[in-house]
């Protein structure tokens, strides 16, 4: 069986960045920190138990980006993937789902996968659309939010429930081949073993410039990005601690948060 795993790299949540002048992008510090997606954390384990249930199977993992990015197909492939591929988009920035779903599919669609995994959403713009828009690029049929999944091989089908709310689940059987967005708690990703990192740094990885798929830039862009603006207002208090005290007392028994 052959699988394939959707992995975007994102900026490290700690990481510090500031609105363009256009307006249109976000500009990440030089020190930004880049990493795995954490959601698609989730979605390659998923693959990697997979394969050890069902043998023989392959775990492939993409991902789209600028040259930074060949880092986490590095780092999935030390987790345990057995190939990493590498779509090259020289420019930095935003790529919008439609863009990285019409990418992908057009990858995917010269290879013969029965499961594509990808995770729920991305950390960074949260939009949970690649995933679905890849399965209608290639007519399959999709479930997402995935917090189970029953491989049957037999019938040539996959069980999952997929999640509703906190109480809810939908039992859904598709048949394959078949994509699933994956949800966070599904499992416990793995860390790498120094026998899969030594492998993967040994191991080239296939860079796919983006020209030579077929990639789609015009379905939508970026009008504007603003700033939330701020609700409420914070005052400092100046003085010594008991001058401080008795400003706070006044300040809550204008609030009638005290008697």
């Amino acid at each position: 069986m052959k699988i394939l795993v959707c992995v975007k790299q994102v900026a490290d949540t700690e990481a510090r960045f500031s609105l363009a002048a256009d307006n249109k992008s976000l500009r990440y510090d030089k020190d930004t920190v880049y990493r795995m997606n954490r959601f698609d954390e989730f979605a390659l384990e998923e693959a990697l138990r997979i394969r050890e249930t069902i043998n023989p199977s392959v775990v492939d993992v993409v991902s789209v980006g600028a040259q930074r990015v060949r880092n986490v197909v590095l780092r999935a492939k030390e987790i345990g993937a057995d190939n990493g591929f590498h779509v090259l988009i020289e420019q930095e920035g935003y790529l919008s789902p439609w863009t990285t779903a019409s990418l992908i599919a057009s990858f995917a669609a010269k290879n013969t996968y029965a499961l594509i995994l990808s995770g729920a959403m991305s950390e960074d713009d949260m939009h949970g659309q690649t995933g679905q828009m890849i399965a209608g690029l290639l007519n399959i049929p999709a479930a997402s939010s995935v917090i189970l999944q029953q491989l049957k091989e037999k019938e040539n089908s996959i069980y999952v429930e997929r999640e509703i709310d906190a109480t809810e689940r939908e039992a859904v059987i598709l048949k394959l081949p078949a994509l699933l967005t994956i949800q966070s708690g599904i499992n416990t990703p793995r860390y790498p073993a120094l026998s899969h990192v030594l492998r993967a740094r040994q191991q080239d990885i296939t860079t796919i410039a983006a020209d030579e798929l077929s990639p789609n830039y015009g379905y939508e862009k970026i009008e504007n990005i603003t700033s939330a603006a701020a609700t409420r207002k914070c005052v400092f208090l100046d003085g010594t601690v008991k001058q401080k005290s008795a400003k706070l007392r006044e300040i809550l028994r204008g609030k009638s948060l005290l008697t």
